[in-house]
């Protein structure tokens, strides 16, 4: 399976470019571009702004099937209300 950039994939969803995560980030095009291509990854902090930036949960950005992730999650909390019942 090929290694998949979730910051890369979530600036294309949100039509984004790395120059406008650059400027908003205050940090260099090859900043974000190194990002985008795993030769390097944002500290947490960063982490934390480019998902306020793009409007995500921080999980989308660092968890490879986060559409799978949120299904299984919602499968687990209704076995857990089940389990109440």
């Amino acid at each position: 399976m090929e290694d998949v950039n979730r910051i890369k994939l979530v600036l294309v969803e949100k039509k984004r470019t790395n120059k406008w995560l650059s400027d908003q980030m205050g940090v260099t095009p090859s900043t974000v571009s190194k990002w985008c291509t795993n030769s390097s990854q944002p500290d947490l902090p960063s982490l934390l702004k480019i998902a306020d930036l793009l409007e995500v949960d921080i999980k989308e950005l660092i968890v490879r099937e986060y559409k799978k992730f949120l299904v299984e999650q919602e499968m687990n909390q209704k076995q857990i209300s089940y389990g109440k019942e």
